[in-house]
Formats: C-alpha cells, structure tokens, sequence
C-alpha cells in the first residue's frame, strides 16, 4: 500500500507529465507561417517564420505571410511580429480552392482591338494557365481544367506528350475561358513533361503534374504542400488572390 507521501510524488509527476505533453502537443501543432509574397530579398517567397517574428522592412518593400490564422501583409518601413492581427481568408480560399468548378466558363477578360489591359487572375487554384510554365498539383489528373486569361474568339491550344508523340488540341469558345481536357485522348501522368502551344505562334508553356492526395483545410499548410511539391505557379497564385 502506498504511503501519503509516495502518492503525492506520483499525482505530481503525472500533473507534470501531462502539462509536458500539453506543451509538446502546442508545439507540434503550431506551424511556421509562409511566405506567399514578397519584394524584400531578405524573406523570398517560400520562406518559413515563426509568428513571434518580427520582420523588419525597408521604405518600399512588402510581405505577405499566411499564418494559421489568416494572411498579414506587412509594408515598410517599420518592424512587423509576423503573427499580430491576421485577417482570416476562410472565405477567399474557400472560393480559390474549389475542386468541383465548373467544366466551362466566363471567368477571363475580354479585349476590346487594340486594348491593354491587365492580365486576369486564375479564378481557381487547380485550373492549368496555357501561358504558365512549371509544375502544376491537382487533386485528379483525369479532370483536367484549362483556362485562358481573355476569352474572346474561338482559340484552340495544342497539349502535347513528347515522350509518347502525342498531341490533343484543346478548344476555347468565344466568350469563355475554361476548357476540360479528354482523358479518352491524352491521359496526364505525374512528373511527365507536357508542352502547351497557343494559336498565331505564341510562346510555349511547359508544364508537368504532381498529384494530390491529402486535403488542407488551411491555406498557410497548403502553401507548405505547394512548397514542398514544388508547384510554386499556384503559390504566387494564391499570394495574389489572398494577400490583403
């Protein structure tokens, strides 16, 4: 039978033991915030801080980080802690990230002749930008969305799989901007090279595919997934999209 002062010591080192684990358990879910944007050389896109961070920028240079609570963008000069007042963009990414978008749409600009105007922005995170190279990660590879940054007139695009020879014309109608690609005639497969030819010679994009098999809820731990998997296209993308 224990004594008064042995069960003491234990009820203290249990007390003990679960506060260590509480701590550890703080820490492993605490995450480094992301670098999503950024003209300040010291702190590149891609780049990991802690919240408790302070940045320190210089007059003219910015950054915007995604923390597990939302996105800071800070604007020198002045010296920031990376995790004070976040603002939450559940709503902006929820919309950036949808995986069921629709097969067609109107989501590009339309060009009057002889106008300039900005390059839209991807609606969707997990569209296939025609003019964009690099490595794109989607969630399934056999339904496969391409979009184009102005919708007008009819343009056909060339997806083109050196290693097999084969090429399969993507078309866009007149007044959209987002067209599917068959997997009947060209099936992507991951880390495969595919180069993507515009109409009236434009320049070439390269693209390959990384497939997706885990959610993030968040857009701080999707942005360390686009990291990670390289797909730093999309990054910029949501830099753009959610940066406030």
């Amino acid at each position: 039978m224990f004594s008064g002062n042995h069960t003491s010591r234990l009820v203290r080192t249990a007390l003990l033991g679960a506060a260590f684990l509480s701590v550890g358990s703080a820490a492993a879910l605490a995450a480094p915030a992301v670098v999503v944007k950024s003209s300040a050389s010291e702190y590149p896109v891609g780049s990991k801080v802690d919240d408790a961070d302070t940045i320190t920028l210089e007059s003219g240079e910015s950054v915007t980080v995604f923390t597990q609570k939302g996105t800071r963008t800070m604007k020198g000069p002045g010296a920031f802690e990376v995790g004070a007042k976040p603002k939450s963009n559940r709503a902006r990414f929820a919309n950036l990230t949808r995986k069921r978008a629709a097969t067609r749409g109107t989501t590009g600009a339309v060009r009057e002749a002889g106008e300039t105007i900005d390059r839209p922005l991807s609606p969707n995170l997990y569209y296939v930008d025609v003019e964009r190279s690099g490595t794109v990660c989607l969630y399934d590879l056999e339904a496969v969305r391409f979009w184009r940054p102005f919708n007008d007139g009819i343009e056909t695009f060339q997806v083109t799989d050196a290693s097999l020879e084969v090429s399969v014309d993507v078309t866009f109608d007149d007044g959209e901007s987002v067209a599917p690609l068959d997997p009947a005639r060209l099936t992507l497969a991951e880390g495969a090279a595919y180069t993507i030819t515009g109409p009236q010679g434009a320049e070439a994009a390269t693209v390959s595919f990384v497939a997706m098999a885990d959610d993030y809820p968040t857009a701080d731990a999707l942005a360390a997934a686009l990291i990670e998997k390289g797909c730093m296209v999309q990054l910029e993308l949501m830099g753009e999209k959610l940066g406030v």
